[in-house]
């Protein structure tokens, strides 16, 4: 069963987007991490485009993520002042990168 992503502009195989999402969420659920380090080169790896594999590892993470804030708020181990500035830093940082690839980007496509 194939779906065409038109973002990506190629059909893929739904029954293996399925599987890497289901092996990266189960790891992720295993070790306590995002899963954005593993998701992100198995999109690239297969042949999704690697703004694009960026972009919606970043989606799949924020899923997990939140999940597993959500299940530690509940249990109270969530520290809200320390998630906040990390949050802050993560924005700031996500922010600069963004720009600093798009510059990279604009600079090889005019030849400097």
């Amino acid at each position: 069963m194939n779906l065409y992503l038109p973002i990506a502009e190629l059909s893929v195989n739904l029954v293996v987007l399925f599987g890497m999402g289901a092996a990266v969420g189960f790891l992720s659920g295993l070790f306590g991490v995002g899963g954005g380090f593993l998701i992100t080169p198995l999109l690239i790896f297969y042949n999704i485009p690697p703004a694009v594999a960026v972009a919606t590892g970043a989606n799949q993470v924020i899923a997990s993520s939140f999940s597993g804030a959500l299940a530690h708020y509940k249990r109270g181990t969530v520290d809200l002042k320390l998630g906040t500035v990390l949050l802050i830093g993560g924005t700031a940082g996500s922010a600069a990168g963004a720009v600093r690839v798009s510059r990279i980007q604009d600079d090889s496509a005019a030849g400097r």
